[in-house]
This record gives C-alpha cells, sequence and structure tokens, in this order.
C-alpha cells in the first residue's frame, strides 16, 4: 500500500473518532509532491484545486474532500493489489 493510500486510511480513522463540533482537520502529511499523471498530491491524495481552496472551506466542504480522499485511497488500494 502506498504511503499516501496508508496515511489517508489512518487519518479517515481519526477524522471518524473526532468528537461532534470538532473541526476537520487538514489531510496534510507534509509530503507536498504533485504526481504530474494523476494531477494528486503524492503525501494526501488531494488535487490542486482542494489544496489551494482548503483553507477557505467550511467543515461540510471539508468532508466532502475527504469523502473524495477515501474514494481514491481505495482505488490505489485496488491498484496496487494488481
Amino acid at each position: 500500500m502506498s504511503f499516501a493510500t496508508t496515511k489517508v486510511r489512518q487519518k479517515l480513522r481519526e477524522l471518524a473518532a473526532l468528537p461532534p463540533g470538532e473541526p476537520v482537520p487538514s489531510p496534510c502529511n507534509s509530503v507536498c509532491r504533485m504526481t504530474q499523471s494523476t494531477g494528486l498530491c503524492e503525501g494526501c491524495l488531494r488535487t490542486m484545486d482542494e489544496i489551494a481552496a482548503w483553507s477557505r472551506m467550511d467543515d461540510a466542504a471539508r468532508r466532502v474532500v475527504w469523502d473524495r480522499l477515501a474514494a481514491r485511497a481505495g482505488v490505489a488500494a485496488a491498484q496496487e493489489k494488481r
């Protein structure tokens, strides 16, 4: 499993355990390199647009991004198994 997939899945578990009302954390892992072929960050699986908009998003929008990351992590894990 790739670093990003592992870290995103770990942070998703942390997100699920957050008490109600807690701010939604950033998925950033301080590995900030964009993969040209996918357009995704190697560390957190976000797009450049998602990264740039993160600080202006409310928690509902951030959770939408997390849902996308969960899907991307699942796809990446499935591709790695092939």
